[in-house]
């Protein structure tokens, strides 16, 4: 899993930062920073849920080389 985040988007409702706080922070504007870009296997369900939480769809996912863009994707990895 590769987790990035495009701040430029990002409106500041933390909703991340509150699902996954060791892989999400906040800058001092509030806006998302990415912690750990390559986070474990155990917290990739919850960094999905925050993908799909995200209002802005700030937050981009790939797994195994390939970005997620539906929910049909986001299976986790066996």
């Amino acid at each position: 899993m590769r987790v990035t985040a495009d701040s430029t988007t990002c409106v500041t409702s933390s909703l991340c930062v509150y699902r996954v706080p060791d892989v999400f922070d906040q800058d001092a504007e509030g806006r998302v920073v990415v912690l750990d870009a390559d986070p474990p296997v155990a917290l990739q369900h919850e960094v999905l849920r925050a993908r799909r939480g995200c209002p802005t769809r700030s937050i981009h996912v790939e797994l195994n080389g390939v970005v997620v863009e539906d929910p049909a994707s986001e299976a986790p990895a066996t």
